[in-house]
């Protein structure tokens, strides 16, 4: 999904227009319109700061919104400067690998560990 898409698709969950979220961003209809349908010139492009307010406007995940615009979260950014070994490791996996490794990660399907009686 892109990010234009991803955040018409959250502001009409929402319930709001292009009006109405322009003008609590305090931005033109015209640039709502442009990022929805990705008609931005380059350096019109949102800016971190802009995706911030953006996320707290439509209750979104700002993480989500800043990789969809091609822009790492700093939490995340820091840990990549911390350990790039790591990172480099994880981006060779295959999707498979990487599904696996999400799921051990976040606790799911983990092996159950059974009691031996001695």
């Amino acid at each position: 999904m892109q990010f234009g898409q991803r955040v018409r698709q959250i502001r009409c969950a929402r319930q709001l227009t292009q009006r109405e979220l322009a003008e609590q961003l305090g931005v033109s209809i015209s640039y709502i319109s442009k990022v929805e349908n990705e008609t931005l010139h380059f350096g019109d492009y949102p800016s971190a700061k802009f995706i911030h307010k953006l996320s707290e406007q439509l209750e979104a995940d700002e993480d989500e919104l800043l990789l969809l615009a091609d822009k790492v979260p700093d939490d995340l950014r820091r840990r990549i400067r911390e350990h790039p070994e790591v990172f480099r490791l994880v981006a060779t996996l295959d999707d498979g690998s990487l599904d696996s490794l999400a799921k051990e990660l976040s606790g799911e399907e983990r092996p159950r560990r059974h009691r031996t009686t001695s």
